[in-house]
């Protein structure tokens, strides 16, 4: 038990060290071929921070661990609006950004509302299975190109879209090709660390994997997320906060459940549902707090209620 701890610890410090050497090295190289900073920031920057949900899910998929599919995209979404942006607006009040408000968190509440109506075949389709299907994936996949354009075109037109990038300095092509692959490969071990160890620990706790993906999983892949958005809060960048969080859900959705579900169908346990119904209740209530008090932003004790509330998730989720 104790070495599967290690080995799990380890697998997350490999992970977080491989996305954030992939994001500078690769940034790097982009500039240094002179791409845009705001394409940076819509595709290697946006793509490197939801990189560790997606290695640990494409290891779960190919394992075949259904239950830690589900667990790691619900548990990150979840974690990522009830956890990292409550602890954001604790710290100061967030604003938000018209196209956040009207679009992009929108979207992300149509996202979570897609998994319930694709994860409920015995209901909706009185299949004896509930199964996230590839012709299912190949739905969420098209979402996430929609996503993909929409983000272009705003940025096209001089909008903001998120971030605005600072490249690091002293990476030539040869270093930034180096840490390239050395992120990779921090992402492809700590991944697989983490899968294979999540999943013993889970048997000698006589714990579900699905509880697993939802606890420890999803947050040690949202660390980069967290650590993101709290910086951006210290700096009072707090519009970039939200967008990356609600960014992060959306990618969690339709790029990384979509790729899993077309690598191997995803079964759904019946159990999920709580996850997927508190999730449609983690975005409504984002969308519903930003309209609540003065301006469109996410007060303080609004901030402090979400992260009572994902207390109280956790604790129910370890009693159940």
């Amino acid at each position: 038990m104790i070495i599967s701890i290690i080995l799990l610890v380890l697998g997350f410090v490999l992970l977080v060290f491989g996305a954030d050497k992939l994001v500078d090295a690769a940034s790097a190289l982009a500039a240094n071929f002179g791409i845009p900073n705001i394409v940076i920031g819509l595709t290697i920057v946006a793509f490197g921070t939801s990189a560790p949900e997606m290695v640990v899910n494409i290891f779960a998929a190919v394992n075949g661990s259904s239950e830690m599919v589900m667990g790691n995209v619900l548990g990150s979404n979840i974690f990522n609006v009830l956890g990292i942006l409550g602890i954001s607006a604790l710290i100061y009040p967030l604003t938000v950004k018209s196209n956040t408000t009207w679009i992009e968190i929108p979207l992300s509440l149509l996202a979570a509302v897609l998994i319930w109506i694709l994860a409920n075949d015995m209901l909706l389709n009185f299949q004896v299975n509930d199964f996230i299907s590839r012709s299912d994936g190949l739905v969420l996949i098209l979402f996430f190109t929609i996503f993909l354009v929409y983000n272009i075109m705003v940025s096209k037109n001089g909008q903001e879209t998120g971030e605005s990038i600072e490249i690091p300095l002293g990476y030539t092509t040869t270093k930034s090709i180096f840490w390239i692959l050395v992120g990779l490969a921090g992402l492809v071990f700590g991944g697989k660390l983490i899968v294979d160890n999540a999943v013993e620990l889970a048997h000698l706790f006589g714990m579900s994997e699905r509880i697993i993906g939802l606890t420890i999983v999803s947050i040690g892949t949202s660390l980069p997320e967290l650590a993101t958005s709290v910086a951006a809060v210290r700096k009072k960048k707090v519009d970039i906060a939200i967008g990356n969080v609600v960014g992060s859900n959306i990618f969690n959705t339709f790029l990384i459940l979509g790729v899993s579900s077309i690598i191997t169908p995803v079964q759904v346990n019946p159990a999920s549902n709580l996850d997927i119904l508190t999730n449609i209740v983690a975005g409504l209530l984002l969308f519903l707090f930003i309209f609540t008090g003065k301006g469109r932003a996410l007060e303080r004790w609004e901030g402090g209620l979400l992260l009572a509330l994902y207390m109280g998730y956790l604790a129910l989720l370890v009693f159940n």
